[in-house]
């Protein structure tokens, strides 16, 4: 029983391994080696390290950690990815494999912080006295179950008048609207530009704005909606009024769900249309009618147009375990809640030979899944 550490490079020779664990029902499509590979290739600065504990001939963790300050580290997780890089076999003990890794990671890690833990697969422990929970914010989904007419008619009153008045103004206007799905990978540079030219019409920073230059983030979606898309597993959609392009998802498909990674649209149209509105009913009802999926997450915080269109929500977690049982009530008293450390005090900082202690500052990442926008 031990853990392996290596470069996170090392990631494609244990294929194997991380995809066993990323299976079944626990599976998720931003845990995929075609997101995470991607991921690491455009936002890695090379500190990232591979973990992988193996007992006997099974692999029961896997992760990919950085160091964020001295005695911290975390699970890998830029701004891209709406979870944190870490699998686990379902129903292992963490806590001793936790103790563990911070005693065989380089230097002498104090904290290690597993953000963005999802109850949907991981179910969330009992804290012991050497761990320590907090919830995160709520993020919700929509159920495909039944038909879409039995989960239109269970939407509010104020959602379904508001769908129906903006398409009958449309239609007296002599605009028809368009659902257009791009599924092949020879698609997915113009999408993005796009996509840009969406955002950049409103003001808004984003992908796609600067094809011929790119840039990590540019990069990084391209790579990953494209392999993706190898497989029949990603999506854009784009929404139109008319001849004019007016809304899109960017999204990716895997173990029953459609994630809505991105989301951008026109804020050019006329007063009272929201492009994103209409989008959305005819993607929920594309996804009803086709039936391959249970459900669409968003995997951001709850706003208030998310509880119009669905009353499922579920609240993501974070862990902190901490190398001795004496250091959660100092980080207590530090005032420093356990998901965003803004820094770690003196007295629980590693010190030099020979030095005086030194606060040193620590930051958790925490990603949404891009902007998810509805007007």
């Amino acid at each position: 029983m031990s853990w392996i550490i290596a470069a996170a490079q090392a990631l494609a020779g244990y294929r194997t391994q991380w995809q066993s664990l990323n299976a079944g029902e626990n599976g998720s499509p931003m845990l995929e080696l075609d997101f995470v590979m991607p991921l690491l290739a455009h936002f890695g600065d090379g500190r990232e390290l591979l973990v992988c504990y193996v007992e006997g001939r099974h692999t029961l963790a896997m992760g990919i950690v950085v160091p964020r300050r001295r005695g911290v580290w975390e699970p890998f997780q830029p701004s891209q990815a709406p979870v944190r890089l870490w699998l686990q076999r379902a129903g292992v003990d963490m806590a001793p494999l936790l103790d563990s890794l911070t005693r065989t990671l380089p230097g002498t890690p104090l904290i290690l912080g597993l953000s963005q833990r999802d109850p949907r697969f991981e179910p969330r422990a009992p804290g012991s006295a050497d761990q320590k929970g907090i919830e995160c914010p709520d993020t919700p989904r929509i159920a495909i179950e039944g038909s879409f007419d039995d989960y239109w008619r269970a939407r509010g009153k104020n959602l379904r008048s508001n769908v129906k008045k903006q398409r009958g103004r449309l239609a007296r206007d002599g605009i028809a609207t368009r659902l257009q799905v791009s599924r092949d990978a020879n698609e997915m540079a113009d999408a993005l530009r796009d996509f840009g030219r969406l955002d950049s019409a409103g003001g808004r920073a984003g992908i796609g704005q600067a094809p011929d230059a790119g840039n990590d983030e540019d990069r990084f979606y391209q790579a990953m909606l494209e392999s993706f898309c190898r497989r029949g597993a990603a999506s854009v959609y784009r929404y139109w009024f008319g001849e004019q392009l007016v809304a899109m998802d960017l999204c990716i498909e895997g173990y029953g769900m459609v994630v809505v990674l991105k989301t951008s649209y026109d804020e050019n149209v006329g007063a009272g249309l929201s492009p994103v509105l209409l989008m959305r009913e005819d993607c929920c009802r594309h996804f009803f009618d086709q039936a391959h999926f249970k459900c669409v997450e968003f995997y951001g915080k709850v706003m208030e147009w998310h509880t119009h269109w669905t009353d499922k929500v579920r609240t993501l977690y974070h862990v902190s375990h901490y190398r001795r049982p004496r250091l959660p009530p100092l980080h207590s008293q530090a005032r420093i809640p356990p998901a965003l450390p803004g820094q770690l005090p003196t007295r629980l900082a590693p010190r030099p030979a020979g030095q005086a202690d030194a606060a040193t500052a620590t930051t958790t990442t925490t990603a949404p899944a891009g902007r998810i926008t509805l007007e």
